[in-house]
C-alpha cells in the first residue's frame, strides 16, 4: 500500500471517551491507547483548563504513575530474539523531545548517524539478553519521525530469529539500501551507515507516532454551540431527486430537534400548521478534548419522497414557538435531463477564515450551482472538533442552501479512524461493501453520475464496485471523486496503486474528469488514457488538482502537465450543458478571475 496516503495517529479513543474508564486491554501486551485515554481522562478530572491548555512535556512526564510510566516506556513495541543481540534506536534529530525511556532503560547515544533527504537521525543502543525485549512511545508530541529500529547479535557467529513482532502490522527486513524503513511510506534509504549494513530491522508505522501524544491535545474553540441552532448544513444520503438530508448542532441541553418545511413555490406565511414536521434523530458528541465546548448534540432529519426539481424552503429548531432558525432552502435534483452547474474545490484545511470569504465568493458569483464538492482535507485536525468547528462557521449562509459532497481525505483520517467526519455528515450507504459505510458512494444528477471513493484505503477494496458504477451507468458525464492524486503535481508524490488500480477502470469506462485534491498546487493534465496522453478529452480522462485553502506546496512539470498553477487557491464551477452535450469548466481564484478554463464536447 502507498503509505503517504496514510494520516498520523493522534487518538481514536479521543473521540470515543466511553473507553478512558480504563477498560481492561484484551490480550498479552499492556495497551499503550488504554493507557493513554487513562492518563488524558485523569487530566480532565484533576487539572484546570488553563493547566489543560498549557501543558508542558515536564507536566505531563510528572503526572504519570509508576505503572502508566512502565507501560509507556516498554509496550509500544515488542519482540522476542533467541539470542543476545544489541538494539539500535534511530531517533530524528529535529525532535527537541528525547523519549524518557531511553536513558531510564540504559541506551546510549552514540555517533551513529542516518541522513538522506528530509530523515536525519541519531542513534542509541543498549545490549540485550535472549528473550522479550519492549521499547518505549516515540513521544508525547506526536512530532517527528517514528523512531527506526535495528537489530544484531552480539555473538556475529551466532544466527539471529526475531519473533513474537508486536504490533502486529509491523514488519521486519534487512537493513541495506534501498530498504523502505516505514510500512506506510514508499521513500527507501540508500545511504546505510557500515556499521548497521545488513542487521534486521523493524519496519514502523507512521501512524504511531502520535500514540502517546499528551502536549497540544486539548483545545478552545472558537465557536462554542448554544441552546440554539447552528451548523446547519445539507447533504445527500440517498436519491437527491427524492430526498434531503439534513444536520445541525446544538448545546447539551437542546435534547431534540424537528424540521419544518413547505415547497417554495407553495409559500406565503411560512406557518407551523402549514408546513410539513419531521422529528429529527439526536445523537450526543462527545469532544471532551474540546475544553469550553466538551458536549453537544448532533440532530440529523432525512427528508424523503420529495418531488423532483422542486425547491422547498425549511427551518430547524427544537419545536418550540421561538426556536427555530431563519429560513433557509433546498433544491432536490431535476427527474429529467437538464442543465446544470456545480462547484468543485480542492483541500481547505488551513486558513479556514481565508477559505470562508472564497466559498463565499462563489456563492454570490455562481448562486446558479446547484452543489459543492470537496475532495477531502477539509479541515487540518480530523479528531480535533474545534477545526470542525472553525469550517462550518465559516460556511455558514452556503452548506445550508447548497447540498455539500464531502469526501475523505488523510486529514480527516486523523487519529486512525474519521470518526467525527462519519458522526457530522449523514452520506450514502451505496458504497463497496468491503469498507465502511459512507466512505465511498455514489449518485446521479441529471446526466451525469459521481462517484466518491477513499483513497486512504486500499484501492482494491474499491475496484469491483466502482468497475459496477461505472458498468451500469448510462450518464453522458462520468465523473470520479478522490483525494489522493493518480497524477501528482508535485515531486514524488504519485498515488502508484490509484494510478495502477483505478485509472484503469477509468479508462475502461470513458470517465471525463478525475477530481482530486491533497497536492496544494494546482495542475490538470492532458487527457490521459492508458497513462500516456491521449488525442483529445473525448478518448482519455482529465485529471484536476486544486486547493481551496492557504497551505501551498512547489510543483514540478511533469510530462503530463498541461496547465500548472502554484500559490493560488481556487474554487472550479463546471457547466453541464445540454445543447450540444457541453462542459465548460473555468477554474477561479478568490477573487473571480478565470485562471483556467477549457470545453470538452461530446
Amino acid at each position: 500500500m502507498n503509505p503517504l496516503r496514510y494520516p498520523r495517529r493522534i487518538l481514536l479513543l479521543l473521540l470515543t471517551f466511553t473507553l478512558f474508564s480504563a477498560q481492561a486491554h484484551v490480550g498479552p501486551h499492556p495497551s499503550v491507547h488504554d493507557t493513554v485515554a487513562g492518563i488524558i481522562d485523569r487530566m480532565r478530572r484533576e487539572l484546570s483548563k488553563e493547566e489543560l491548555l498549557n501543558m508542558t512535556l515536564q507536566k505531563a512526564e510528572q503526572f504519570l504513575t509508576k505503572t502508566e510510566r512502565e507501560i509507556l516506556g516498554t509496550e509500544h513495541i515488542s519482540f522476542h530474539v533467541n539470542v543476545p543481540v544489541t538494539v539500535t534506536i534511530l531517533r530524528d534529530t529535529k525532535m527537541t523531545e528525547e523519549p524518557f525511556w531511553l536513558r531510564e532503560r540504559g541506551f546510549k547515544k552514540t555517533s551513529l548517524r542516518v541522513k538522506e533527504g528530509r530523515l536525519e537521525t541519531e542513534g542509541w543502543q543498549k545490549g540485550f539478553d535472549a528473550g522479550r525485549i519492549g521499547l518505549g512511545v516515540h513521544g508525547f508530541t506526536g512530532n517527528g519521525n517514528h523512531y527506526l529500529i535495528t537489530i544484531a547479535p552480539q555473538d556475529t557467529s551466532e544466527k539471529l530469529q526475531v519473533s513474537e513482532l508486536y504490533p502486529g502490522r509491523l514488519r521486519l527486513a534487512r537493513f541495506t539500501s534501498g530498504v523502505q524503513p516505514y510500512i506506510d511510506r514508499d521513500e527507501g534509504i540508500t545511504v546505510i551507515p557500515a556499521e548497521l549494513e545488513g542487521q534486521t530491522l523493524v519496519r514502523t508505522d507512521t501512524d504511531s507516532e502520535e500514540d502517546a501524544r499528551l502536549l497540544n491535545l486539548f483545545q478552545w474553540t472558537s465557536h462554542p454551540s448554544s441552546n440554539r441552532p447552528d451548523q446547519v448544513i445539507l447533504t445527500w444520503s440517498d436519491d437527491p431527486k427524492t430526498t434531503q438530508a439534513i444536520q445541525w448542532r446544538t448545546g447539551p441541553k437542546t435534547k431534540k430537534g424537528f424540521v419544518r418545511f413547505q415547497k417554495k413555490s407553495a409559500f406565503n406565511r411560512f406557518q407551523p400548521g402549514r408546513t410539513e414536521r419531521v422529528k429529527a434523530e439526536t445523537v450526543p458528541l462527545d469532544s471532551r478534548t474540546i475544553v469550553n465546548d466538551p458536549f453537544v448534540n448532533r440532530h440529523t432529519v432525512v427528508l424523503r419522497g420529495l418531488e423532483p426539481g422542486t425547491t422547498y424552503v425549511y427551518s430547524v429548531g427544537d419545536g418550540t414557538r421561538n426556536g427555530w432558525t431563519e429560513l433557509s432552502e433546498f433544491t432536490t435534483a431535476p427527474a429529467a435531463t437538464k442543465p446544470f452547474s456545480f462547484i468543485y474545490m480542492g483541500d481547505a484545511q488551513n486558513g479556514l477564515d481565508r477559505w470562508g470569504t472564497l466559498v463565499h465568493n462563489a456563492f454570490r458569483e455562481r448562486p446558479d450551482a446547484a452543489f459543492y464538492i470537496m475532495a477531502g482535507d477539509l479541515v487540518n485536525r480530523g479528531a480535533s472538533r474545534d477545526d470542525w468547528d472553525s469550517f462550518f462557521y465559516n460556511a455558514e449562509g452556503i452548506y445550508d442552501r447548497r447540498q455539500l459532497v464531502p469526501v475523505l481525505g488523510n486529514h480527516e483520517y486523523q487519529g486512525g479512524d474519521p470518526a467525527l467526519y462519519l458522526k457530522q455528515f449523514c452520506l450514502p450507504t451505496n458504497g463497496p461493501t468491503t469498507i465502511g459505510p459512507e466512505r465511498a458512494y455514489a449518485f446521479e444528477y441529471s446526466n451525469a453520475q459521481f462517484i466518491i471513493l477513499d483513497s486512504n484505503l486500499d484501492p482494491a477494496t474499491q475496484t469491483e464496485w466502482l468497475d459496477e458504477q461505472l458498468s451500469r451507468s448510462k450518464a453522458v458525464w462520468k465523473f470520479v471523486v478522490y483525494h489522493h492524486p493518480a497524477y501528482s503535481s508535485g515531486p514524488n508524490r504519485t498515488n502508484k496503486e490509484v494510478l495502477n488500480i483505478w485509472t484503469p477502470i477509468f479508462d475502461k469506462h470513458r470517465v471525463d474528469l478525475a477530481l482530486q485534491g491533497h497536492d496544494h498546487a494546482y495542475l490538470r493534465t492532458y487527457p490521459m488514457k492508458g497513462q500516456q496522453r491521449a488525442k483529445s478529452p473525448k478518448e482519455g480522462t482529465v485529471y484536476i488538482i486544486s486547493v481551496s485553502g492557504t497551505k501551498m506546496y512547489a510543483q514540478e512539470k511533469h510530462d503530463y502537465t498541461e496547465f500548472g498553477l502554484t500559490n493560488v487557491a481556487t474554487y472550479q464551477v463546471l457547466d453541464i450543458q445540454i445543447s450540444g452535450n457541453r462542459l465548460v469548466y473555468r477554474a477561479h481564484d478568490i477573487d473571480g478571475k478565470v485562471r483556467d478554463e477549457f470545453v470538452i464536447e461530446k
